[in-house]
């Protein structure tokens, strides 16, 4: 249906989000006025509007107009214009104002103001300086309206739109005309392929130099979301043939043309870097050589060492600690080096170590920063040591770049450093070679660094694989616990993660009574038995709540996958109730109390922790890739929900913020890296070779504190243990460091 009216007022509007409700008054509606929800970009109060939509009826609200399209109609009637202009839409225009602007030119108000503003000085309150930047508005105004309809058209949503705008405003038109790869290079969240598409409708030429060029980085760019820092260019020249459509002798010529412009780097030959990528590598390197070698001449000699032992000794006494030597060894190291690295799996003893190592400081007067790649990691850092733990990310003081949600700015940097004697970094598996490089960038010269791990975990998301490297080098002091001591702690799950290590086969005899195997050969069974475990069985014999069992799956897709799993999961665990809200994104429906994981890091999005009686106890900024939390409240008409995470901090989400969030009743053996949960149920039936590995499985293990149980073939889980798995990234971070440390290496 087609209603024409104007816009009275709106009842939600909010800058860069391009929904919104307005109140359209029209003698179209019954009443004489309805409340529209729709695109609201361009559109003002005052503004008349056609719209085609849809009337529906809202369970709180009532009827409704579900807005498809709009139309803005010409001001052609002095009441009209009038009613604009005293609605604020122009600023410095009131009503009074607008009712002598209106009275002097009449109809050809808005002509004059686009064409002749400088004749609004005519009128008494209105200086010449006003006059034009009253003109400015209008036009600009005009100009988001006709690029938002033109950017739409080439299938652009209405957000990504106005960030186009505000980066290019009317150059827009020459940018698609001449180079549409420009935006693929300078906005982000527009990639090759959307480019590529706009240059085809505009005709540019297939073998365009600026098409290549945008096909190669989209090809590293691509290669480096899977892990790696750099391309072999044996890989990369085929890649990028095949993605453009071109002979390899086409992509060959650009890329000296690319390395000359600084946006890759071209290494012994072969291996092309994205050129942020090599410069963060590099930087990492040599900051860490400035790091070491600030203490090189500070090494104790066996006088000191004596002390440094009497000292652990005191503290072993004085908190009823035992260390054994490899242990000891390792406080010595921490404490006698600039750089220090200890591993080892679970139950060796790292966390009783690293504490040692805090209290050897802090019984110095030192101050010791503690802190982990993700917020969970960070809590159970805290909770293990005593001593506060923060995210690398709110130790660096995090917030969001203004002009791309997607980029971070770090308040401690090199400008900035942090104040510390002693950083810990804990889970330094989990840690990207970009954030790393911004860490250290806030390390001063003279503080101490001390990593922890365990290297047999999965890699970082992010590009890089930065302990791995960091071990491969003899240049940094290291320590390996490998002697289990958490047998009584963790029983049959520590000893079986040990021996999934090292390649044997988990031992399903043993009595600890905390690691399961159920064999299944069919997804039905195993998502009947899944929920038989959450609703009953674990709950009653462990006394852990069904909201803490993990479900850890290899895969997101098929039969056991994330995907399908949450869909049962949330059915049964939080079906659908009158008194239970829902928005609805996509095919996804999220319910009021469901179990959620930010699926982004989003350094801009506001958080609050609430205290007693509602008032604000702390607040920041930043929600991190692989947060989880609970479903809280949810505002229907508004389509707001508000998630409060497991370190309490409560973040509203807007519609257009939902496909940062998916259901975490089940999640990926990735994305629970360097969490603990009670309870871990992992399904295992058939899946991809290259997936099904040893360290997929040792971490999914891992995970579990109480209770371990593997549903489904035991077939797979020999085929995991066997695969050794590929923990080789392409990186180039161990070539530099062993430039930077030449005289040990």
């Amino acid at each position: 249906m087609k209603y024409t009216g104007y816009v009275e007022y709106f009842s939600f509007k909010k800058d860069g989000v391009p929904h919104g409700i307005y109140n359209l008054v029209s003698d179209d509606f019954e009443d004489g006025e309805m409340k529209c929800l729709g695109t609201v970009i361009g559109i003002e109060v005052g503004d008349n509007l056609e719209i085609e939509g849809t009337e529906v009826i809202h369970p709180v609200y009532g009827p409704q107009i579900k807005v498809s399209s709009f139309k803005i109609l010409p001001k052609e009637d002095i009441i009209s214009i009038e009613r604009y202009l005293a609605s604020g839409a122009i600023k410095g225009v009131g009503a009074a104002l607008a009712s002598r602007i209106v009275k002097k030119f009449k109809t050809d108000t808005f002509r004059v103001m686009e064409e002749e503003p400088e004749r609004l000085a005519e009128i008494k309150g209105i200086s010449a300086r006003m006059a034009m930047e009253i003109g400015v508005q209008v036009l600009e105004k005009r100009e988001l309206r006709e690029i938002v309809i033109f950017l739409t058209g080439y299938g652009i949503s209405d957000s990504m739109a106005i960030k186009i705008y505000n980066r290019y405003k009317g150059d827009v038109y020459q940018i698609f005309r001449e180079n549409p790869y420009k935006l693929a290079d300078e906005i982000h969240g527009i990639g090759f392929l959307t480019a590529d598409e706009i240059a085809n409708k505009t005709g540019i030429p297939s073998n365009s130099p600026d098409r290549i060029d945008c096909g190669i980085l989209y090809c590293l760019s691509r290669y480096a979301g899977e892990g790696n820092t750099f391309m072999p260019k044996d890989r990369l020249l085929p890649n990028a043939a095949e993605l453009l459509k071109l002979p390899e002798e086409n992509i060959e010529d650009r890329l000296m043309p690319l390395s000359v412009e600084k946006k890759i780097v071209i290494k012994e030959g072969n291996k092309v870097f994205l050129h942020s990528l090599y410069q963060a590598e590099s930087y990492v390197a040599h900051r860490l050589f400035e790091l070491r070698e600030a203490f090189l001449d500070q090494r104790p000699g066996l006088e000191e060492k004596k002390r440094i032992i009497a000292r652990i000794e005191e503290i072993k006494e004085e908190d009823n600690i035992t260390l054994d030597d490899v242990q000891t060894d390792a406080v010595i190291n921490a404490t006698s080096n600039g750089l220090f690295i200890l591993t080892g799996g679970p139950g060796t003893g790292k966390t009783t170590t690293i504490r040692t190592i805090i209290r050897y400081f802090d019984s110095l007067g030192q101050t010791v920063l503690l802190c982990a790649p993700t917020g969970r990691a960070a809590k159970r850092m805290e909770e293990a040591t005593g001593y506060e733990a923060k995210t690398i990310h709110r130790m660096l003081e995090v917030s969001g770049a203004p002009e791309d949600e997607d980029a971070a700015i770090f308040g401690r940097n090199e400008w900035n450093p942090l104040e510390a004697d002693v950083i810990i970094v804990d889970e330094m598996s989990m840690v990207d070679t970009l954030l790393f490089k911004s860490l250290l960038s806030a390390v001063p010269v003279g503080c101490r660094m001390i990593f922890s791990g365990d290297s047999n975990q999965l890699p970082s998301v992010g590009p890089g694989n930065i302990l791995k490297d960091l071990l491969d080098v003899n240049g940094i002091k290291c320590t390996t616990l490998e002697k289990i001591y958490r047998q009584d702690e963790g029983g049959d799950i520590v000893m079986n993660a040990d021996l999934i290590r090292r390649g044997l086969l988990p031992d399903i005899t043993m009595t600890g009574g905390d690691f399961f195997f159920v064999e299944r050969s069919e997804a039905s069974s195993v998502c009947r038995d899944l929920l038989l475990l959450i609703q009953d069985k674990i709950p009653s014999k462990f006394g852990i709540p069904s909201n803490k069992i993990q479900i850890l799956t290899p895969m997101k897709m098929g039969n056991v996958g994330v995907n399908r799993l949450n869909e049962i999961l949330q059915e049964k665990c939080n079906p659908a109730s009158s008194k239970k809200p829902e928005l609805l994104r996509g095919d996804h429906i999220f319910r009021l109390g469901d179990k959620v994981m930010q699926m982004k890091n989003n350094y801009s999005v506001k958080w609050r922790i609430y205290g007693i009686n509602g008032i604000v106890g702390d607040e920041g900024e930043g929600i991190f890739n692989g947060d989880t939390g609970t479903i809280t409240t949810i505002n229907v008409f508004e389509k707001t929900l508000t998630v409060t995470f497991d370190d309490q901090k409560e973040v509203e989400y807007e519609k257009e913020m939902l496909d940062e969030l998916e259901l975490a009743y089940a999640v990926t053996i990735h994305k629970s890296q360097g969490s603990e949960y009670p309870a871990v149920i992992i399904p295992l039936l058939e899946g991809p070779k290259m997936l099904y590995t040893r360290n997929l499985l040792y971490t999914a293990i891992s995970r579990g504190t109480r209770c371990v149980m593997i549903l489904g073939k035991w077939e797979m889980v020999k085929r995991m243990v066997e695969t050794e798995g590929d923990l080789k990234r392409d990186t180039g971070l161990k070539e530099r460091l062993r430039e930077v440390f030449a005289d040990g290496l």
